[in-house]
């Protein structure tokens, strides 16, 4: 694979199954270098098989379908033109003319139908500042920003604090959308109760919200009022699904104010509110990979969620009155990218991708049985490019079980040894495992063995493994990567010693700053979008000021100013030796562009080897969802650094 096949590649997701159960509507988005664009389509395929069909045809975003409750109809999200923001649309199920609904200035998110079909439920921010109409005010200088809270801007979206989403209401009859939520809140998730005359929707509107990250759930008339309080506040809630009876809720929450690294545990409450109760304590796995909403069977006795699992994110039944045991209902050496159940709740559409397979959309029996897949449409690309599949082993650290990856890379010969790229996630609770990573593919089509491992902070091993780097950013999370890669080394003798390189991106690019500040036994490193000073990301980050708090242990930085000092990266520049290439976006606020300003600046003052690419326009998430031009060059910029210090293969 080189990094021009992100352009060959079909991503499929969103899978949605009509009521019936006979068709299911899913994603397909690929990547246009020409265009530096993004460009989805819904697409449609039976149950029980045949050709799958392209469904929508506009120029450039179609997303987020959604089957009428009747199945006549779908809804979905549209960019019809080049500058326009996500609207809502209805067209026909058996194809036609698709019908606007919406023309908001900030756009929508998050549709869903009434029970009775004749309106939908939506999200839309609402406030900003107005752009410049005409060239005169254009040119003239823009109105000061007047900041008063902690979270006013967020990665991804930028200045938030005088713009809110807010939960919105629209008829099919062709009346404008009316506002049932307002004040300076977040509204998210919206979602019917089955008689349609209220909606429930999670916010945080508590007077201590500048301060945590707890929200509730909220239940609202459809014609808007004072929304009603369902939860206590114990901590951030979000995607509410109501029981067919409409008497319970489910709804994904993480116990605990600012309580980064614990489990998201699926929850019900009753409708009108009261106390929430935990359905999956037992399972110990977090079920928040996805942002899925869990989805009840038809007689509300299981109830359907995501959860993460060493490696592989699959589908659990959960019993709605608790008493027994989670059970994996859809599970593989694959991670799930979405799900539905269609209304009879016999049938699960789910999308799925493995390591050398990008996603298909697959449908089964809610208990898992008789599985099938629907499409192939990378079928043609995976036979013509060849693909190195993972090879995984366990080895148990201080008390700790690891798994690790490795890869050989393209063109593999027995007894030759090859450079080798130790590669570290990012979060820290996050996970490798067991979906379809194009970096990984492309770095063995490039001729490198990849290494990569969990080490303790992943999710998929339980809370306590999770939360065993909270306090102890590299200490023991690094003894655990350096201790996987002596394991690979040990295993695998087609890893050469003395040609490795390490990379990784936010926490990851944090870890692999510490490394090459603490050893010297890489020849090159890459460390993208990291945290590399922690006590200036505390007021800079968008969530520096709590998340990083907690990572570190707790105290403030006026309280230990020394731990921000000692867990910073950039207090060992002194000791990087290891040439160093920088990456990072300028529209960053996750890790603010000045945490590669600094480490750029001092590794330059002290005379060491180093380069610093910067990606304007991009943010955060560049790698992932980033203009497509800027992620191939990021791309070419790595294997270009790498080749240079630890060439290709050789006997």
């Amino acid at each position: 694979m080189t990094p021009e096949d992100l352009t060959r590649i079909l991503f499929v997701t969103e899978p949605q199954i009509s009521p019936d159960g006979r068709r299911v509507a899913f994603v397909v988005t690929s990547l246009s270098e020409e265009r530096d664009e993004y460009l989805a389509n819904i697409w449609i395929v039976g149950v029980d098989g045949g050709t799958p069909r392209q469904f929508t045809a506009g120029p450039r975003r179609d997303i987020e379908p959604q089957w009428s409750p009747d199945g006549t109809r779908l809804a979905f999200l549209s960019e019809r033109a080049p500058k326009d923001k996500l609207q809502l649309y209805v067209m026909p199920a058996d194809g036609g003319e698709p019908t606007k609904l919406t023309a908001l200035e900030h756009g929508v998110s998050s549709i869903a139908w009434a029970p009775d079909g004749t309106r939908l439920v939506f999200v839309s921010p609402v406030g900003g500042q107005k752009e410049p109409e005409s060239e005169e005010e254009k040119r003239k200088s823009r109105p000061a920003r007047v900041i008063t809270s902690v979270k006013y801007r967020f990665n991804g979206e930028g200045f938030t604090y005088d713009r809110r989403p807010h939960v919105f209401v629209v008829p099919l009859d062709g009346s404008s959308p009316v506002q049932i939520t307002d004040g300076d809140f977040i509204d998210a998730d919206p979602v019917w109760a089955p008689d349609g005359e209220s909606i429930v929707f999670a916010s945080a509107r508590h007077a201590a919200r500048d301060d945590d990250d707890a929200s509730d759930l909220w239940r609202v008339p459809p014609k808007g009022g004072a929304p009603q309080r369902l939860t206590a506040t114990t901590g951030p809630v979000m995607l509410p699904a109501f029981a067919r009876d409409g008497r319970t809720i489910a709804f994904l929450a993480r116990a605990g104010l600012n309580a980064y690294g614990r489990n998201v545990q699926l929850f019900t409450v009753p409708s009108d509110g009261g106390q929430a109760v935990c359905l999956t304590s037992a399972l110990d796995r977090s079920c928040g990979p996805l942002h899925a909403r869990p989805l009840w069977s038809s007689d509300g006795r299981f109830i359907t969620v995501a959860a993460e699992e060493r490696g592989d994110v699959g589908l659990w039944r959960v019993a709605a009155t608790g008493g027994s045991a989670p059970a994996r209902a859809v599970g593989g050496e694959r991670a799930v990218n979405g799900f539905s159940t269609s209304a009879d709740g016999r049938l699960v559409a789910f999308a799925a991708s493995g390591p050398v397979a990008p996603a298909e959309v697959f449908v089964c029996r809610l208990d898992g049985s008789d599985e099938r897949r629907l499409t192939g449409l990378n079928r043609g690309w995976t036979d013509s490019v060849a693909l190195s599949a993972p090879e995984r082993f366990r080895f148990t650290r201080a008390g700790f079980e690891l798994d690790v990856w490795v890869m050989r890379p393209a063109g593999f010969v027995a007894g030759r040894r090859y450079p080798t790229l130790l590669n570290i996630h990012g979060g820290p609770h996050a996970q490798y495992g067991h979906n379809f990573f194009d970096e990984f593919q492309v770095y063995a089509g490039a001729g490198y063995a990849v290494v990569y491992t969990n080490p303790r902070g992943s999710q998929g091993y339980g809370e306590s493994f999770a939360q065993a780097v909270v306090g102890d950013w590299g200490g023991g999370d690094y003894a655990d990567v350096m201790a996987a890669l002596d394991e690979a080394l040990a295993r695998h003798p087609f890893i050469d010693p003395d040609r490795l390189g390490v990379l990784g991106g936010s926490y990851g690019g944090f870890l692999t700053s510490w490394t090459v500040g603490h050893t010297k036994r890489f020849k090159a490193a890459c460390s993208e979008r990291a945290v590399n000073c922690q006590y200036t990301m505390f007021g800079t980050s968008d969530i520096g000021h709590s998340f990083n708090v907690v990572e570190l242990g707790g105290p403030l930085p006026w309280e230990d100013m020394a731990r921000y000092i000692e867990r910073s990266p950039l207090t060992y520049a002194k000791d990087i030796a290891t040439p160093l290439l920088i990456l990072h976006s300028e529209d960053d606020l996750r890790c603010p562009i000045e945490q590669a300003e600094q480490l750029f600046v001092a590794l330059k003052k002290l005379g060491r080897e180093v380069r610093f690419v910067r990606f304007p326009g991009e943010n955060h998430e560049m790698s992932r969802s980033g203009k497509p031009r800027h992620r191939l060059e990021r791309f070419r910029h790595i294997l270009e650094w790498f080749s240079t210090h630890l060439g290709r293969s050789a006997c």
